[in-house]
């Protein structure tokens, strides 16, 4: 359902519960920066928080996971059996804890951000953006029904920053439909829509690659829990692997992640660098460089997301010849990315979740073009 009735103008109410005072002042702080923001309310533990909700109901939950009483984890599956309401977990990002986040996401959560660190004011600066920005896209999440509004976006770097813009390409001069690299972009509502697409593929896939906007340490968790329940290989990528068929490779955290191609083999980098598109991981810089380096060779999909990254780079593959689509708006948590992409002319088709990993496997079966006829 719908979190509440927002008048035009009006700003985003985020209630934030976590049992640290000082995480509690930072991240009303900064929240409070933002002109469309604003922190109705702080609870020390989910009762506090509960008995707040019960007076006004907040257009987004900023949830702490480890606290007194009551933990994240089962506040949040109350949250959601009763009224589901977007939910952004804020933790202390670690290996360990990473398990615990990953079911966090499964329970109905919409994203994830790392808890500011007090006396940072480098980490401070840095993270003010990527909180703010995921706290207006998980206000826009649709969690029945689906909300329509159009999402703003604000300046940031490009693709260039990364890959200059060119053609030069070491592409073969002919393509199989069976040699189809598959790129997937996906941001807000990503982890659960990659999870319906990859759980549906067989084993024998054709090679995929994955930007989805998540913190570093997390993506690993994220690639583990995915290779437990799909048919495929996933895997969180390193500079040199190898992008074949049955392997999934998703791009680490805080890093951008480039193809390459030597000859016949297609491998990944993972490359340091300034945001692109206010993201790092890039999915622009993911289709970029496929764009460059596959043409026609390349499968785009970009799916539901906050903002427009990844909407140029689809263009750009579309231009050098690669098959691209875009989610629809009904199947999408967060229309933006896609409804940008279709705005640029980017997509050849725009289809429902659903139909991704059919799609996917048309490209190995040699039948993609009566997707592209339909």
């Amino acid at each position: 359902m719908q979190n509440s009735t927002r008048r035009s103008g009006e700003k985003f109410r985020v209630l934030i519960v976590d049992d640290s005072a000082s995480v509690r002042q930072a991240l009303s702080d900064i929240l409070s920066s933002d002109p469309e923001l604003e922190v109705m309310a702080t609870a020390s533990d989910p009762y506090v928080a509960a008995e707040r909700i019960r007076r006004e109901i907040p257009d987004v939950i900023f949830l702490d996971i480890e606290m007194p009483r009551m933990d994240g984890l089962t506040f949040l599956r109350k949250i959601m059996a009763q009224r589901p309401l977007p939910v952004v977990i804020c933790s202390s990002l670690t290996e360990e804890g990473s398990s615990t986040l990953m079911e966090a996401m499964e329970a109905g959560a919409v994203d994830v951000v790392t808890k500011p660190r007090i006396g940072s004011v480098e980490f401070l600066q840095h993270s003010r953006m990527r909180i703010c920005d995921t706290a207006k896209a998980a206000a826009h999440a649709r969690l029945k029904p689906r909300a329509t509004q159009p999402l703003r976006v604000e300046a940031k770097f490009t693709a260039d920053a990364i890959i200059p813009q060119g053609w030069a390409r070491t592409r073969a001069d002919h393509y199989s439909a069976s040699d189809m690299i598959v790129c997937i972009g996906a941001s807000t509502g990503g982890t659960e829509a990659l999870r319906d697409i990859l759980r549906a593929l067989p084993a024998e896939c054709p090679p995929i690659v994955i930007v989805q906007h998540m913190p570093e340490k997390f993506t690993a968790a994220f690639a583990r829990r995915l290779d437990g329940i799909c048919a495929v290989s996933v895997k969180e990528a390193q500079s040199g692997d190898a992008a074949i068929p049955g392997r999934v490779l998703i791009a680490p955290g805080n890093r951008h992640m480039l193809l390459q191609r030597a000859g016949s083999r297609v491998s990944v980098t993972i490359k340091d660098g300034p945001a692109v598109c206010r993201h790092r991981p890039s999915v622009d810089v993911l289709f970029r460089s496929a764009a460059q380096s596959l043409g026609p060779q390349a499968l785009g999909m970009l799916l539901t997301g906050m903002g427009d990254d990844g909407a140029q780079g689809l263009l750009e593959m579309r231009e050098a010849g690669s098959f691209t689509i875009a989610q629809d708006e009904e199947s999408s948590i967060v229309f933006g990315m896609p409804r940008e992409a279709i705005r640029r002319g980017a997509a050849v088709k725009v289809l429902p979740l659903s139909r991704m990993a059919q799609v996917i496997m048309q490209t190995r079966n040699h039948t993609v073009d009566a997707v592209k006829a339909s």
